[in-house]
């Protein structure tokens, strides 16, 4: 048997991993079709079967799993062999996957990539919103961003903002017509802005005060799944919105909304991006987090 090459074994072990052989595709630049003989003749010179195929996905068989399984450290310690050398050709330079949520990933666009494209040009950032807290390994991203509280504890964060005030808006016309709320239980008789989370439930809207917590269940004729359109909707005097305070300071300073129930705000939290703690970060995402530290000082 010839000894199957090293990008046919890293191909082999993306569409593992990603059981699509369009999502595989994708991921290393090349057609499905090109990827799918790839990986038959891979099976051909090995004489086994190392995927099970069917029209709607693909999984490894008994034999590719325990390939698998040994291929990922091998090809971890390749990466780091040739990251520990990378910074001998005078430059930091590579693609840095980052999936994060929306308010986060505009924190991102404004406040780290500036400094970022122009400390290391070179350094591509691919940026996905997503709202769901999903597995970053599983998924081909390098890091991830959310609440401290949500980041699984085997992985290292890295702080991007200090501590995040959530608060209530409403455009001052509609609290004009309905009143301002005084307390949480207020909000029973107020038009809210319901949250849809990316597990399909609507929020349930938290507070506390001096030691008293509370959690209300809002009731309204907007849910929506956005924070940025949930301020956009209460600017447009459709309600009460619960929001993190970056999504809601543009419409704040601009007067298109005023913060009620202030005393009442839930104890902040802090937002971080954070990475797998059992492998070296590659050089782009070392470059990405040394900005992320920057920045979140500056904050």
């Amino acid at each position: 048997m010839s000894r199957p090459s090293l990008n046919d074994l890293t191909a082999f072990v993306v569409v593992a991993t990603r059981r699509s052989f369009r999502r595989a595709a994708d991921e290393l630049g090349v057609a499905p079709s090109t990827l799918s003989h790839t990986m038959r003749a891979l099976e051909a010179r090995m004489g086994m079967r190392l995927l099970n195929r069917t029209t709607r996905s693909v999984s490894p068989t008994e034999a590719g799993s325990q390939l698998l399984v040994r291929l990922q450290p091998a090809l971890a310690s390749l990466d780091e062999a040739l990251e520990s050398v990378a910074g001998f050709r005078g430059g930091v330079a590579g693609v840095v996957r980052i999936n994060a949520p929306r308010v986060a990933a505009a924190l991102i666009v404004q406040q780290v990539l500036p400094r970022l494209s122009q400390r290391h040009p070179d350094v591509t950032v691919d940026l996905v919103v997503e709202g769901a807290l999903i597995d970053i390994v599983a998924g081909g991203f390098d890091a991830g961003v959310r609440l401290v509280e949500s980041i699984p504890r085997d992985m290292i964060a890295v702080p991007l903002t200090r501590p995040l005030r959530f608060l209530c808006v409403a455009s001052p016309g509609y609290l004009d017509r309905a009143g301002v709320p005084a307390t949480p239980d207020d909000l029973r008789d107020h038009r809210c802005i319901g949250h849809r989370l990316p597990s399909g439930r609507l929020y349930r809207w938290e507070f506390e005060r001096d030691g008293q917590v509370m959690t209300i269940e809002t009731a309204g004729s907007v849910i929506l799944d956005d924070e940025d359109l949930m301020v956009e909707a209460a600017a447009e005097g459709l309600g009460v919105a619960y929001v993190a305070e970056p999504a809601a300071a543009a419409a704040l300073a601009a007067g298109q909304v005023r913060e009620v129930l202030a005393a009442w705000l839930p104890p902040t939290e802090a937002v971080a991006v954070y990475y797998p703690g059992h492998r070296a970060a590659p050089l782009a995402l070392r470059a990405f987090l040394e900005v992320v530290r920057e920045v979140s000082k500056l904050g």
